[in-house]
């Protein structure tokens, strides 16, 4: 089982598309249970500034998709700055055993993410079988279990039929955290009014750094709902005068396909790996980075704290009209002006010889 440590497949989440039959669940729970893409769980890892000692959670873990991705990422980061290998080895234990918690609601999907984590290395020690909102009181499952789990990222793909498409989720993780960041991909309608209130809640301890509108087909033949991506500095009041970074990435570089019989449905047509890479940079270090993004695609403006529905914005479409619009606009009155007089001159002359 060592051998498969570092793999970044996450393996039961194929195989979980392939169980819906036998799972039994009604249309609405399949609805909830849309698995991320891996690369996008990759990315709310990395967003979130997971790294070898960070302690990452996730409230609705299904197949444990996202917390394979935080793993993979602390691993790498170990493996990248720890020479000795005896300290690689504890802490690569003490990542698996420690610094990753699960919690999942449904209880044949909490079995697959227990298979998902041991397949992928053993990071299963804390997948819990609970209600996120009702019955975890933020302390480990097994082990110390009197000790607080001392989270400082959090990764989160909800179910958009919860309140606020899932935002309770995100203010209740929020509020049992410290200090540290957090990454979520949910339905654009939380940012738009849909979660409204539950928003001004969160702001009011934690500040909002990050918009990203996401791909329409990023989960096609699943869901086809708008997703955003938020990013949140933890414990930080979010202040009026902050500048959230506006970014649309419906032009991820990926092309998607939905044949069932293709054996690559996702082709890197425009520089995808580039452009992801291109978006973590500037969600941390802003305009400065912008290098295949259009500057139409990048926008930074301050949202009202007390509003919570001013979460999607995009750049301002500028209506003014300017000196060259003018000129076009007399140009083209005075051109058909002088038709209409050519044309009523000649329709005169043709009078006049008859």
């Amino acid at each position: 089982m060592a051998r498969l440590i570092g793999l970044t497949t996450d393996f039961t989440g194929k195989l979980f598309n392939e169980m819906y039959g036998w799972l039994g669940f009604s249309q609405d729970k399949l609805n909830d249970v849309v698995l991320t893409p891996s690369y996008i769980a990759t990315l709310l890892a990395k967003l979130a500034r997971v790294n070898k000692d960070s302690y990452v959670w996730d409230f609705a873990t299904g197949s444990a998709g996202l917390l394979v991705a935080a793993m993979n990422e602390m691993l790498i980061d170990a493996k990248n700055t720890i020479t000795s290998p005896e300290e690689l080895a504890k802490k690569e234990a003490e990542i698996k055993a420690e610094q990753l918690l699960g919690l999942e609601i449904l209880s044949s999907v909490y079995m697959l993410a227990i298979l998902n984590m041991i397949l992928m290395g053993d990071g299963s020690s804390n997948i819990l079988n609970k209600d996120s909102l009702q019955d975890f009181d933020g302390k480990y499952g097994f082990g110390e279990t009197d000790k607080k789990f001392p989270a400082d990222a959090f990764i989160l793909n909800p179910p958009y039929s919860a309140q606020g498409n899932g935002m309770e989720f995100v203010e209740k993780a929020l509020g049992m955290m410290n200090k540290g960041y957090a990454a979520i991909i949910i339905q654009g309608s939380s940012g738009s009014g849909k979660a409204e209130a539950i928003n001004q809640k969160i702001l009011k301890k934690h500040t909002l750094l990050a918009s990203i509108k996401m791909p329409i087909d990023l989960f096609i033949g699943k869901s086809s709902v708008q997703t955003h991506i938020y990013v949140f500095k933890v414990n930080e009041p979010h202040h009026q005068d902050e500048m959230v970074k506006f970014i649309d990435f419906s032009n991820d570089g990926y092309t998607r396909t939905n044949r069932k019989k293709s054996s690559n449905n996702l082709k890197d047509t425009d520089r995808a790996k580039e452009r992801y890479e291109e978006l973590i940079s500037l969600v941390r270090f802003g305009k400065s980075k912008l290098t295949i993004f259009t500057e139409n695609e990048y926008y930074e403006n301050t949202i009202d704290p007390k509003n919570g529905a001013d979460w999607n914005q995009s750049i301002p479409v500028d209506t003014k009209p300017t000196l060259q619009d003018f000129k076009k606009t007399v140009g083209d009155y005075l051109a058909w002006e002088v038709s209409n007089l050519l044309k009523q001159q000649a329709g005169e002359s043709k009078t006049a010889e008859k």
